[in-house]
């Protein structure tokens, strides 16, 4: 895997608990991950295929989670173009089943099934200068983790300095419900696999190289996702 610049902001992070938030609490968007600040909401042109979900049943699909530490949301479906809803494709591979491949030129990210299938879902991927690719694997899994910002976000963002002890689990935390840590050589990367709660992020570049599901996709992949699973991100 290939580090633009060197540069990754996943940041450190723990399963344990974390110390409570300070004043002035920093959101989602000024922070997923080093993302860009003010990103627009998705432009939704054309209609569902007959192949595709409708906005019912996405609703169904991407309703709200009450039983989690921290309720989730229902998503907003109407900010998330349908090609980006979570369906069962075609996808021809050599590689083994539960394998994840990331494409972060059309915003997807697969998980291999059997006889040539896989779940697709819609990601949000690396901004401009923060794209990457090259295999790595799954070497932590964490629920609800703590989100710790890296030495170069709080060069670049000062404000993220605040939570250099640790941003508490919840869902104002950039890493959300979920969090896959992506490993090569049995060293992390500061790339992760993270759940979102923002649905206008998906299709777009906005991270400092991490991936981003909908917060309901991802509690689907992860329950499906166990330490060492490959992952593969293709070129952009």
């Amino acid at each position: 895997m290939t580090k633009h610049n060197g540069i990754a902001d996943a940041g450190n992070t723990n399963d344990t608990a974390a110390p409570g938030r300070q004043p002035g609490l920093m959101n989602r968007r000024s922070f997923l991950c080093g993302s860009a600040v003010g990103i627009g909401a998705l432009g939704l042109g054309g209609c569902v295929t007959s192949d595709g979900m409708s906005q019912t049943e996405a609703a169904m699909l991407y309703g709200p989670v009450p039983e989690e530490k921290f309720p989730i949301p229902a998503v907003d479906v109407t900010k998330v173009d349908p090609k980006y809803y979570r369906r069962t494709v075609r996808y021809e591979t050599n590689e083994a089943p539960g394998t994840i491949i990331v494409d972060p030129s059309n915003f997807y990210v697969y998980r291999i099934e059997e006889n040539g299938n896989a779940t697709r879902y819609g990601a949000n991927v690396g901004r401009q200068g923060f794209l990457w690719h090259g295999d790595a694997y799954i070497g932590r899994k964490a629920e609800w983790p703590i989100w710790t910002p890296p030495k170069e976000m709080i060069l670049r963002q000062p404000e993220a300095r605040q939570y250099a002890g640790g941003m508490a689990p919840g869902l104002d935390n950039p890493l959300g419900a979920r969090t896959l840590y992506l490993y090569q050589n049995g060293k992390y990367t500061l790339y992760t696999i993270y759940s979102t709660i923002l649905p206008e992020t998906i299709g777009n570049g906005i991270s400092s190289g991490c991936i981003g599901l909908l917060t309901q996709d991802m509690l689907d992949l992860y329950a499906k996702t166990p330490i060492k699973t490959k992952v593969v991100v293709l070129p952009a």
